[in-house]
């Protein structure tokens, strides 16, 4: 608990059944207790429920004011969407039939490049960061496309629905199937300058700026240099992707001959730092993971893209050993969903495959990988010191979430403990299931015109 000063208020108080995860405990389930929101939207204390009549005469707010969570609700830290593409948000659940290189030239570089048009762009991004906050995604870590206007509208709309995001202009000069959608290294230069300069000027509280090569095939090596100084001199975040499927990686080693690895190909480009999160990395040799660990860079793990175009299937626990920081993406549009739900059962899935593969490999469970949904997507994208989990003087984002909802995907049946009813809501719960959702104390849904 935070001392209580004269400037601070509180806004919220919860009293009921909190989930989250520690760096101890995969799953940490605090029964019977009581959380304070300040009015800044940070976690102001968080204790045992026998304590709330002394912390309402402490903190100056009425008993009656507190929200009482159901029996069968609880509060949750919001989810963490390490790799997603707004821009791809249209076509989510079709085109999944080709291998990755085919499917960015037929699929997805014609659809990016009608952001030029912010009619078009508005309409899709408005859409994608509505539905990512229904499904109960705080954070997000977006691509847009080349446009700067674009990517600062998504910025605006991010900001407007109080989703915490950061919001990339995709960067990318070389090997497009699509003759207007790349620029040249100088333009790609003034224009991510721009970008991150306008964006930076709006002052949006939640939304900053991440320096966005594409990938290493589609950047010139003057290219990656510009963006690593331009990243390192504004001390900003960095996502690209590495080693999704072995057809890229195989054209990666043509295309950078004098370079080690794909990895290295980013570490000579001073593109991996502790504010990297690369996407997908199901290839990445040991020595590779070795490099990520030394210099803090993370990986997004994205299972659902991964198996829908065939790339590969990530060993998450060998990326875990290695002590690599990894967090869960949805990757849209290679993933068809934009759940973090989906992500969550997906990784999974996908571990479980593994050890069908191979006897001797050690299954994730469904509390590992709730972590990485919440506390460990926020180490990966550096943002562990104000989100993640329950701690007090964090920002409150967080989802209320009801397994009992009228209608609702979930059965329930007596005596069923909190830690059940978390693993039937991450298994079988969709967004009807999340009835408030929270960004730095702010309730962002319901949304204030539904």
């Amino acid at each position: 608990m935070r001392q209580n000063d004269t400037t601070a208020r509180i806004a919220h108080v919860f009293r009921g059944t909190f989930v989250h995860s520690t760096p101890r405990d995969a799953v940490e389930i605090l029964e019977s207790s009581v959380l304070g929101v300040d009015d800044e939207g940070k976690i102001a204390f968080i204790e045992k429920d026998e304590q709330l009549v002394s912390l309402s005469k402490i903190w100056g707010f009425e008993t009656s004011d507190v929200k009482q969570l159901g029996q069968y609700e609880f509060l949750m830290p919001g989810m963490v969407d390490t790799h997603i593409h707004a821009s791809q948000y249209s076509y989510t659940g079709t085109a999944l039939d080709l291998p990755l290189l085919e499917w960015l030239n037929t699929y997805t570089f014609p659809v990016e490049a009608k952001y030029k048009d912010l009619d078009f762009a508005n309409n899709v991004y408005t859409k994608v960061v509505r539905r990512t906050l229904k499904n109960g995604t705080t954070t997000a870590c977006y691509f847009a496309t080349i446009h700067t206007d674009a990517s600062l509208l998504l910025g605006e709309l991010t900001d407007k629905f109080g989703q915490r995001a950061l919001v990339g202009k995709v960067c990318m000069d070389c090997n497009s199937a699509v003759p207007q959608y790349k620029e040249s290294p100088a333009e790609c230069k003034a224009e991510t300058d721009r970008f991150i300069k306008e964006l930076l000027k709006k002052e949006y509280p939640n939304v900053k700026p991440v320096v966005t090569p594409r990938f290493a095939p589609s950047c010139s090596a003057s290219l990656l240099s510009e963006l690593g100084e331009i990243a390192n001199n504004n001390k900003l975040h960095i996502q690209s992707h590495i080693s999704e499927n072995k057809e890229e990686v195989e054209l990666v080693k043509t295309l950078f001959p004098g370079c080690k690895s794909y990895t290295d190909v980013y570490l000579k480009h001073n593109l991996l730092t502790d504010r990297t999160v690369m996407a997908h990395g199901c290839h990445l040799t040991d020595e590779e993971l070795e490099i990520f660990h030394e210099t803090g860079s993370a990986i997004s793990h994205c299972p659902n893209s991964n198996i829908s175009i065939c790339s590969g299937m990530l060993n998450v626990r060998n990326v875990l050993n290695h002590r690599v920081k990894l967090g869960l993406g949805t990757d849209v549009a290679g993933g068809y969903s934009p759940s973090m739900l989906d992500a969550m059962r997906r990784t999974l899935d996908t571990s479980k495959a593994l050890t069908i593969q191979d006897p001797q490999h050690q299954t994730l469970t469904f509390e590992e990988v709730f972590r990485l949904a919440t506390l460990g997507g926020s180490e990966a994208l550096s943002l562990d010191e104000q989100i993640g989990n329950f701690v007090v003087g964090k920002d409150f984002d967080a989802l209320r979430v009801n397994v009992c909802v009228p209608d609702g995907p979930i059965d329930l049946f007596s005596d069923e403990s909190p830690k059940v009813i978390l693993e039937k809501f991450l298994n079988l719960g969709d967004d009807r299931n999340i009835t408030e959702v929270y960004v730095s104390g702010r309730q962002v849904v319901p949304f204030p015109d539904t």
